[in-house]
């Protein structure tokens, strides 16, 4: 695992962009904001770098946001931890997704094109999980399409079945070894196709609290077995748009996003059963 070994003072025009970084979309986006603030507070945080193919350069793993914002500023060094070996790609994108999730200021997007990156690099998410420190259940929300069996991978090409329920039927069919049932998580997931985002979820709880139970009863509980309310409620433009933004990330609609979102601080109270 690279370390930093020091920090110092590099010339901009000794560092270049590594293309481990995980922030692809449009990173020069409010750079202009961000260099006031460094002109106001200075720089908070270094960069990191390594020593990069070209001698006497070096890599940006992490911070081109900030390099950006120095070019704009005119300066002329940028504060930088340095590390004690060269990262290779796979390396460069972890340290990029870890460092950005600190920072809390990576999308939902770059967050699973970096992650799918690293799965599809090592092939298991147990690699994942360590290289980035990012819980199992974390990554496996974010690891979609290359996770799905071939069987299912059909299907969402042919657009039989979306993928967030082909996930949802493959992890129901998956046994305690790890192991799918193919054939079951098919069939789950043409049955699942026809349901309501809220049926889907209840679908997959009697499936896993009962896998005795036949398949038809699972359906028919999942439909029936719990009442359903609609309620309205209003909220600010910036509430809303933070409700789009987390829907897009989970992949979900914003009714969806916002009953699991409900759900979940409930649940964390202790008002609702997990």
């Amino acid at each position: 695992m690279a370390k930093i070994i020091k920090y110092r003072d590099i010339p901009l025009d000794d560092l270049v962009i590594g293309k481990g970084q995980v922030r692809t979309e449009d990173p020069g986006r409010d750079v202009d904001e961000l260099a006031q603030s460094i002109e106001a507070q200075g720089l908070l945080q270094p960069i990191v770098v390594c020593e990069a193919e070209d001698p006497g350069s070096w890599e940006i793993l992490t911070g081109q946001r900030r390099f950006l914002a120095h070019k704009l500023l005119r300066r002329e060094t940028i504060a930088a931890a340095i590390l004690d070996d060269r990262a290779d790609a796979e390396t460069a994108k972890a340290i990029s997704i870890t460092e950005n999730l600190v920072r809390r200021g990576l999308s939902g997007k770059e967050l699973t094109d970096g992650i799918t990156f690293l799965y599809n690099r090592y092939g298991t998410m147990k690699t994942v999980v360590e290289m980035t420190g990012l819980s199992r259940e974390r990554v496996r929300r974010h690891v979609k399409y290359p996770r799905l069996r071939a069987e299912l991978k059909q299907m969402v090409d042919a657009r039989e079945i979306d993928i967030n329920v082909a996930l949802k039927a493959q992890d129901a069919a998956a046994q305690d070894d790890g192991s799918v049932v193919v054939e079951e998580a098919i069939k789950l997931a043409r049955e699942m196709a026809t349901m309501s985002g809220v049926q889907q979820k209840k679908f997959v709880e009697v499936v896993n609290k009962d896998p005795s139970s036949s398949f038809e009863d699972a359906v028919e509980k999942a439909k029936t077995g719990a009442k359903v309310t609609q309620i309205v409620v209003t909220v600010t433009e910036r509430t809303k748009t933070a409700l789009r933004q987390f829907a897009t990330e989970e992949g979900t609609n914003q009714d969806d996003a916002a009953v699991a979102l409900i759900e979940d601080s409930l649940v964390r109270r202790g008002l609702l059963e997990s």
